[in-house]
């Protein structure tokens, strides 16, 4: 196993691993969090939702998502670099379902969604229009970033599993 080969298993295994634990964080808002903010009063889950998308723009989760995105970007340079070679289709399949149904989507669909969350009023009536709309259009992207990321996770195990064989 070359140094390269090394470097790119490397990589795979931290893909998988920080796209597994962004689809777990997107899973738990899916199916948990989500639904608890929905059941309080609207200005409260609101206002709970707005400090949510405070608090979790951190050096943590913000360098587990970036440095998966990047890794991922450069798993797919190598899978096309490689192709034929054992695991390269898992390794462009794993970089396109995470930099495209976890970082794009989060870019283009639910940041915009929570910059209108967070430029509204909770307790005004137009504050509760972009909380309903909000609820069922941001749970619907997050489902999809979710099973995106998990299946990101499960291609980069197996190609990890494949580059691992003799």
């Amino acid at each position: 196993m070359t140094f390269l080969d090394r470097f790119a298993f490397i990589l795979t295994v931290i893909a998988a691993f920080g796209s597994g634990l962004i689809g777990g964080v997107f899973f738990v808002f899916s199916d948990t969090i989500m639904k608890a903010l929905g059941r309080l009063p609207a200005n409260e889950g609101m206002a709970a939702m707005q400090q949510i998308n405070v608090v979790i723009l951190n050096p943590v989760f913000l360098g587990i998502f970036i440095g998966t995105a990047l890794c991922s970007a450069a798993l797919a340079v190598s899978g096309i670099a490689r192709l034929g070679h054992p695991g390269s289709g898992y390794l462009i399949a794993g970089a396109v379902l995470f930099v495209v149904g976890s970082l794009l989507l989060t870019m283009f669909l639910n940041v915009p969604l929570n910059n209108a969350l967070m430029a509204a009023d909770p307790s005004s009536a137009a504050g509760r229009e972009v909380w309903d709309k909000y609820l069922t259009d941001w749970t619907f992207w997050n489902h999809v970033r979710t099973i995106a990321s998990l299946l990101a996770s499960i291609a980069f195990i197996l190609a990890s599993s494949s580059a691992s064989k003799p």
